[in-house]
């Protein structure tokens, strides 16, 4: 008998070949790829080495039997953010956008857009937000009016991740007069529809993310995603399953930051010794390997709860709260021990820093994770 978490050994497996094919095969068309667009190589590559395929069912083109696992979700998220974070977050968004579809689409839907997405050849992307709805992800605006048998949506979504240059949207508009969640409809909109638009935005990382602008943009009954008035549902079960799993990202960032810690504080030498050798540097070393295991053990225990069908909203808001905030201090402390040369634009360290700071605001903030706390603990 034994109380310690380990990860199966397939899912060891997977955390090191993803890992591998990161370091080896991704990050040079990474690196090629355009700042501020999604990078088509580079998802072809995922969907080549069989790491985007597992998301998605076999019977839609991915490579698995049935519904995607959350605990394997975090180990190839992990894996990736270790060697090359634009990788992980093109596979990440890639199963953002396109869940609501799997879950929740018509047949007809999920085997037009599914199989595309799987293998590369489409990029999907989540719509929710908008410039007055980002925490209160309830209070949209973007209208869906009827429209004979369909709809025609008119408002504006921002911050979305592979904006404007999505090929298939999971949209979540607001289809009735009712107050917060309940007038909530969520749709698929493609790429190319007559009356969709939108702008690039530069953010500190240089990501793939824009406003969508919808101007009478016009879908059928076929394109709805659940039922009328359930939109907000398909959300929330699509952050559900995602919501740790950006834990393991943070995780990821955050051990590769050690990892670069670790060697430099044994190749350095300052004073006549090796840094590792101070007391200073040593302490902040034993600190953020035991901040990152807690938060990898938080992470993994709320994937294998929503695996296991238990209830998660808790343990998850703990996971994504707790890892994405030790990602934040464990870069910045690997940063200090490097000192100016991890701020040189281009160093590994420099980079991370940039990635890790939007992980404590997407897919809801650390503060809504302490209020969703709260929540669960007085139920």
């Amino acid at each position: 008998m034994t109380n310690r978490f380990e990860l199966p050994p397939e899912s060891q497996e997977l955390l090191a070949r993803a890992r591998d094919v990161a370091d080896q095969d991704l990050r040079p068309l990474a690196s090629a790829g355009v700042a501020g667009e999604p990078n088509r190589h580079l998802l072809a590559a995922l969907a080549a080495h069989d790491l985007l395929p597992r998301l998605f069912p076999a019977s839609l083109g991915g490579s698995r039997e049935g519904d995607v696992s959350a605990l394997e979700l975090c180990v190839l998220r992990e894996g990736l953010a270790r060697r090359c974070p634009a990788a992980e977050t093109a596979l990440a968004l890639q199963g953002l956008g396109a869940y609501p579809i799997v879950r929740s689409g018509t047949k007809e839907l999920a085997a037009r857009w599914i199989p595309e997405v799987a293998q590369g050849r489409a990029v999907a992307a989540f719509a929710l937000t908008e410039p007055g709805a980002g925490s209160d992800a309830a209070a949209l605006a973007l209208e869906a009016k009827p429209d004979g048998d369909g709809w025609r949506l008119t408002g504006e979504k921002k911050w979305i991740s592979n904006a404007p240059h999505a090929d298939v949207y999971s949209v979540f508009a607001r289809t009735s007069d009712e107050p917060g969640s309940s007038g909530v409809t969520a749709f698929v909109v493609a790429g190319d529809s007559p009356g969709l638009g939108g702008e690039p935005l530069e953010l500190v990382a240089p990501h793939s993310i824009g406003t969508v602008t919808f101007d009478g943009v016009q879908v059928g009954p076929e394109s709805v995603l659940g039922s009328v008035g359930e939109g907000f549902k398909v959300a929330m079960q699509t952050l559900d399953l995602f919501r740790p799993s950006v834990g393991a990202f943070a995780v990821g960032m955050g051990q590769a930051a050690l990892d670069a810690a670790l060697a430099y504080a044994s190749e350095r030498e300052a004073f006549g010794r090796e840094l590792r050798q101070f007391q200073a540097i040593s302490q902040q070393l034993a600190d953020m390997a035991t901040q990152i295991e807690a938060a990898r053990l938080l992470v993994y225990s709320a994937a294998s709860r929503y695996d296991s069908g238990e209830g998660v909203t808790r343990h998850s808001a703990m996971a994504k709260l707790f890892a994405t905030e030790m990602a934040q201090k464990v870069i910045d402390a690997a940063i200090q021990i490097h000192g100016a040369r991890a701020l040189e634009r281009g160093h590994m360290l420099e980079e991370l820093y940039r990635e890790v700071r939007a992980t404590r605001i997407y897919e809801g903030t650390s503060e809504i994770q302490r209020e969703i706390i709260t929540r669960e603990l007085y139920r």
